[in-house]
């Protein structure tokens, strides 16, 4: 099997295999729109349930416990809140519980400090409580907002600065706000509690984004170059073979790193409960997810289709098109474009392992 798949990699590389990534944009476009229209109304509707840490509350440490079986908590507070209390109570890597409620006064804090000890058979000094301002989370969300709005314009720079290509600059920041607002829309409709973590972990999938597509922005301005000066394949087929050969890459990159945040979503889930690596690992599952589809099925073809409309890049391509024709009409091989691009391929894999072959010289007559 991994046989099968380094050979399917190779045929993708060499142009050998191809899939028309490139020029079925607008289902790949649709299906983008979509899906962020959906999960911007869930972001609405209903809503993300932000932490303690953003609107304010009491959070309660119980630890030298061995069980970290949350029912006792539960059952502790609804005694002494009463049963309209909704408290998040999750258990702690170290053996121990954290419980975290909304505001209380002094003397609910002291009953329910003294519920928790006994609910868990440990001393009272066992248990720890901290207030938590509401105002601090807001700093921290606005922060985390400055910090956003700064990287995607620092981005957008250093996308234009290394590529000198607007339209890249441009799909790439395209591609990240779609992986943003997917994240976000799925951890609304989970309901889990967005926490400082989830905004680490919104930050890190724009990180983890933007490498994936200038790795294949990369292979695209490889194959691109000089490609006007040719009439033998169009813009768009040189982009959509680089997409191709990235595209092995892409998976196994995103594969190795959605290993293991799998792991803490599901099995921690599984083994712990609801705990704090819990709000990070969604962020991250999800951006990364999203993060692979939008640098193989948007970034590249949105870049095209943005080229595609410069008058140097359309002629061209009106050019190729129409030399491909009078070769079908003329009995031609009408595979010329796909020839071509496994040309290039071959060419390019040649470069890759350093083996270009020189073009044969024709031998002198003697005199």
């Amino acid at each position: 099997m991994a046989r099968g798949f380094s050979q399917w990699g190779n045929d993708l590389y060499t142009g050998r295999r191809s899939y028309a990534v490139v020029p079925k944009i607008k289902i790949w476009l649709s299906v983008a729109v979509g899906v962020v229209i959906v999960c911007g109304v869930l972001v609405f509707k209903p809503g993300l349930h932000l932490g303690m840490e953003f609107v304010g509350g009491t959070e309660f440490r119980v630890s030298g416990t061995t069980s970290t079986d949350q029912g006792p908590a539960l059952d502790a507070l609804r005694d002494e809140l009463g049963a309209d209390a909704s408290p998040k109570v999750s258990s702690l890597g170290d053996g121990g519980v954290r419980v975290q409620t909304g505001k209380l006064s002094g003397e609910e804090t002291q009953s329910v400090k003294t519920a928790l000890a006994e609910a868990y058979d440990v001393p009272t000094t066992d248990v720890s409580n901290q207030m938590v301002s509401a105002s601090w989370g807001s700093d921290v969300s606005g922060k985390a907002i400055r910090g956003s709005i700064i990287f995607l314009a620092l981005v957008a720079l250093a996308m234009i600065m290394y590529f000198r290509n607007w339209a890249m600059a441009v799909s790439a920041i395209t591609a990240l706000i779609h992986d943003l607002i997917v994240t976000v829309g799925v951890y609304a409709a989970v309901g889990f509690e967005v926490t400082p973590a989830t905004l680490i972990g919104f930050l890190t999938v724009l990180g983890y984004s933007m490498y994936d597509t200038v790795v294949v922005f990369d292979k695209v301005r490889e194959n691109t170059q000089g490609a006007l000066d040719q009439s033998q394949y169009t813009y768009g087929e040189a982009a959509n073979l680089a997409v191709n050969q990235t595209m092995v890459r892409s998976i196994n990159t995103s594969v190795v790193a959605l290993l293991p945040v799998a792991a803490i979503l599901f099995i921690g889930w599984a083994l712990l409960g609801p705990s704090s690596l819990q709000d990070i690992s969604l962020a991250l599952f999800v951006g990364m997810a999203a993060g692979t589809y939008s640098s193989i099925f948007l970034a590249t073809p949105l870049e095209v289709a943005l080229r595609n409309r410069e008058p140097r890049i359309r002629e061209h391509t009106e050019r190729v098109l129409a030399k491909r024709a009078e070769a079908v009409a003329a009995g031609a091989d009408a595979g010329i474009g796909t020839a071509a691009l496994s040309g290039i391929g071959a060419m390019r894999a040649g470069e890759h392992r350093g083996q270009v072959s020189q073009p044969r010289r024709k031998p002198r007559s003697g005199r």
